[in-house]
């Protein structure tokens, strides 16, 4: 199963494609999908929306074998995407992926058993407000617990950064099951001591059968990744997974799978040999940072969780 376990990430602001570049790295998606970029006015939206589909159908392509032009990726009612698709491998009996896109950066990550969610965040000073002023329009999102750590940590630098730090893993855990912001993120709270051992608890009750990692990357970002029970999914992604129910043992093998390290990638190796591209070798991302410790909702209040 350990092949089915892949984590990504593309910098886009290092991608400043001439017009017949982009068109051809467009060319390769289907056409519906064309369409679902080009839709954007600036040049950095579409360039966000095309490396995140991309990214989707590399990993799919690299990791189950299927041809770009087989692969159909749905989303559900909440906007999840998913992999329509007519036979399980055994190996991955759950394959499933998540792909977020802030700042400068879009990550993709999957799990062959367990769900997965990942998020990623730009921490970004406010312009026209303080600190304590642009947090506090997101207070209800937090419990009591954790809105005490966020204001009591220190200097107003410092309380930006542990707000980045608990809205990227919420963001996480319910990408992972699917439900956007109406899973009710005040009652997510997050536990850590100093930002190890991060546990989590939903309506005050522990979840131990989840994992959660959290990684910063460079100019102020920070990305996380949840692994979890496919019974927490919600209904509409319930259907699209093949077993939300597993014995202790079968599931703990992959609960219990290595997380491996992010690896940036290039737009060239998100494009197919076969479509006059060469694939470069692939970067190991886990040295730009000590921090890549076990353990968005994007901060707007329209953007969906789970639907990028």
């Amino acid at each position: 199963m350990e092949k089915g376990v892949r984590r990504w990430l593309v910098d886009t602001s290092k991608w400043n494609p001439a017009p017949h570049d982009f068109s051809s790295a467009l060319s390769v998606l289907p056409q519906h999908e064309r369409s679902s970029i080009t839709r954007f006015l600036r040049m950095e939206d579409r360039k966000q929306a095309l490396v995140s589909r991309l990214l989707q159908y590399a990993l799919i392509h690299e990791v189950l074998g299927i041809p770009y032009n087989e692969i159909v990726i749905n989303r559900t009612f909440e906007g999840k995407p998913y992999l329509e698709c007519s036979h399980v491998d055994a190996r991955f009996p759950n394959f499933n992926f998540n792909v977020s896109h802030d700042g400068d950066y879009v990550a993709i990550a999957s799990e062959p058993l367990c769900l997965v969610g990942v998020d990623v965040v730009c921490c970004i000073k406010p312009m026209k407000e303080s600190v304590p002023e642009f947090i506090e329009n997101f207070s209800s999102y937090f419990s009591s617990l954790e809105w005490d750590n966020i204001i009591n940590t220190g200097t107003s630098d410092e309380i930006l950064a542990d707000f980045y730090r608990y809205w990227c893993l919420k963001e996480a855990f319910v990408k992972a099951v699917g439900s956007g912001l109406a899973y009710g993120v005040d009652k997510i709270e997050f536990h850590h001591t100093n930002w190890t051992n991060i546990s989590v608890k939903v309506d005050g009750e522990p979840l131990t059968e989840w994992r959660f990692w959290l990684l910063e990357l460079p100019e102020r970002h920070w990305v996380a990744v949840a692994r979890g029970h496919p019974r927490f999914a919600t209904e509409s992604y319930k259907r699209t997974i093949s077993k939300a129910e597993f014995d202790l043992e079968d599931y703990h093998k992959g609960l219990n799978l290595p997380n491996v390290a992010f690896l940036t990638r290039i737009i060239e190796q998100l494009i197919p040999v076969s479509h006059g591209e060469e694939k470069q070798p692939e970067q190991d991302l886990l040295g730009l940072s000590p921090s890549f410790i076990e353990g968005g909702l994007t901060l707007s209040s329209n953007k969906s969780c789970v639907n990028n």
